[in-house]
């Protein structure tokens, strides 16, 4: 079996040996319709779609070439229940218009089961693609995913999706506080802002492999490829 490691920054990936496909996990972090499409939350809160969707199309690229090489593909998704029952107080409240729960034309805003919770149609989970629906930051603390990937023996992760300060950085510590080993894939995340997606990047860069590491795109599906 050819197990190639990804060239990273700071630290190439894995450390522990080769890249394995059977113990490698592609997370997809909230692609969501609220999170990155036309009247969904985050562009109600007046964000620019732009730049939330830069990541689309090199996900899609990076998803392809996992699904070929045999990583475990998850995706995760942020929702709360209708009645809101588990929104952790700090996040209650705001404008009508932007309020978790409140009502736009894609539905309840991050409301498990409306139009704007969903995935969008560009990345949608292939039939036994695990989908992991949290009511928290970072996926790990609300869901089954831990006991997940002990059962499967995954031990590394690749991270992409939104948004790089929140969600992507909230499920890599989580992470690697269980053992696992992340790479971030830098072109593939995207924040509200660019100051903030870059402080959430130059954090990961600067901390010598604490925080995991990065690569970009084309070098993590270049060493897919050649993983079989």
């Amino acid at each position: 079996m050819i197990m190639p490691v990804i060239a990273g920054n700071p630290l190439p990936f894995p450390q522990q040996g080769g890249l394995d496909p059977s113990r490698t996990a592609l997370l997809v972090i909230d692609m969501q319709r609220d999170f990155c499409a036309e009247n969904g939350y985050m562009h109600r809160l007046g964000v620019d779609l732009t730049r939330l969707r830069q990541p689309v199309e090199p996900i899609g690229r990076v998803l392809r070439a996992a699904r070929r090489c045999g990583l475990a593909v998850c995706h995760t998704r942020e929702g709360y229940a209708p009645d809101l029952s588990d929104l952790q107080p700090w996040k209650v409240g705001g404008a009508a218009n932007e309020a978790i729960g409140s009502t736009g034309p894609l539905g309840r805003a991050l409301v498990r089961g409306e139009e704007g919770w969903n995935i969008i149609d560009e990345l949608a989970p292939f039939p036994g693609e695990d989908v992991f629906d949290k009511a928290s930051y970072g996926v790990f603390a609300t869901t089954g995913i831990g006991a997940d990937f002990q059962a499967r023996d995954i031990r590394a992760a690749i991270l992409v999706g939104l948004t790089t300060d929140c969600c992507v950085t909230s499920t890599l510590r989580e992470a690697l506080d269980r053992g696992i080993e992340c790479m971030v894939v830098e072109d593939c995340t995207a924040a509200a802002n660019q100051r903030r997606h870059d402080a959430a990047i130059d954090l990961i860069r600067a901390s010598g492999g604490v925080f995991g590491t990065l690569a970009g795109s084309d070098d993590v599906i270049e060493a897919l490829e050649t993983a079989h």
